[in-house]
């Protein structure tokens, strides 16, 4: 049974490997990977801690023990027979291969199910700059989507259905369209198209976009005639006001000079919105006087204790929801698909924003 166990991992890990090196050219079962993505990132660390310190509780109270039967030696005995049956050792033994199995094929099963599952944020944000015009403009703000092995086909399909539903008047998608393969690009581009807003559809690009080919998926989206927002501005009329989207292209290392840059893009009586895939581009967009800023990449922290404790605070200022500074706000959405199979406290989500005029 463990031989099975093992060598399951090994063939998901496998084919996940030969899969992205061009060998193997079917997709490899969504249970397979899976479980080799939550048993190495998740459940193998934990048990190996928890054997640990099972192994070091252990050899603490044997030496306790020891020390006891050195200071009061009492009158030599013949042990007393044991019962047939499993000794305690043995017990501890099946735990620690027990415990780890059972709750991986529960983490499997459960982040499964969670593939089809997302619920809707949705904002109400005043603004003092924006014109009357302009109060209940919406938009709708889908991310993440990382389309690939988890997220693909009727998952796609469902989550433009309940965009539509919201009859948005601009779709902002800010980052991570594809996983990993430009191989998924024909089916991104499927979904984008699926997406019918009132006015536009904006977007900025997300590290996982390039991981395969930088080059190639910036023209690949492009050519399917969507515009992607790159150290760019689009500027579209609406209500004899305008709404402007400032993007900025990923790099995580220059966001305060790409901020800047399309900062100066801005066009006296557009109301403007920057495009981050990264949140913390909202430390330099507030201080260029951006009103608001639409970003993901965090996944709500992924795998969240609460809705403070986790991997989201960890590594991010801003991991979910909405987050304000003088004259500027931030809204962080959960993103709407997964690179990863398992989420804790951090649902997929897509928001819908209302502008008001303060």
């Amino acid at each position: 049974m463990l031989a099975g166990f093992v060598a399951l991992h090994l063939l998901g890990y496998a084919w996940v490997i030969f899969a992205r090196r061009g060998f193997i050219d079917t997709p490899a079962p969504q249970s397979l990977i899976a479980t080799a993505y939550i048993w190495s990132t998740i459940v193998l660390p934990l048990s190996l801690l928890a054997s640990a310190a099972i192994g070091v509780a252990g050899g603490s109270m044997a030496l306790l023990s020891k020390a006891k039967r050195r200071i009061a030696p009492g009158p030599s005995a013949q042990p007393s027979p044991q019962p047939p049956g499993i000794s305690r050792r043995q017990a501890l033994a099946g735990m620690v291969v027990g415990i780890p199995a059972v709750a991986q094929a529960g983490a499997v099963s459960r982040g499964l199910a969670q593939l089809n599952e997302l619920r809707e944020s949705r904002f109400d944000l005043a603004f003092p700059d924006l014109l009357p015009s302009l109060d209940g403009v919406t938009i709708a703000h889908v991310t993440d989507t990382h389309v690939g092995r988890f997220t693909r086909g009727p998952i796609l399909d469902a989550i433009a259905a309940r965009v539509n539903a919201m009859h948005p008047d601009f779709v902002a998608f800010t980052g991570d369209l594809i996983d990993y393969s430009l191989e998924d690009l024909p089916e991104a581009i499927r979904f984008l198209r699926l997406l019918k807003p009132r006015v536009a559809t904006a977007i900025c690009e997300g590290n996982h976009d390039l991981f395969s080919d930088a080059q190639a998926f910036r023209k690949g989206v492009r050519d399917a005639g969507f515009p992607l927002l790159r150290n760019d501005s689009a500027t579209h009329a609406l209500r004899g006001s305008a709404i402007q989207f400032l993007g900025i292209g990923w790099n995580s290392r220059r966001l305060a000079d790409d901020v800047a840059n399309v900062a100066a893009l801005r066009q006296p009586g557009a109301f403007p919105i920057l495009l981050a895939h990264h949140p913390h581009a909202f430390d330099p967009a507030a201080a260029a006087g951006l009103p608001l800023t639409l970003s993901g990449h965090t996944h709500g922290g992924q795998l969240m204790l609460t809705g403070e404790i986790g991997a989201g605070p960890a590594l991010f200022r801003y991991w979910s929801g909405l987050y304000r500074k003088p004259g500027s706000s931030l809204i962080v959405s959960n993103g709407a698909g997964n690179w990863f199979p398992l989420r804790i406290n951090a649902p997929a989500e897509i928001a819908l924003i209302t502008l008001r005029t303060a």
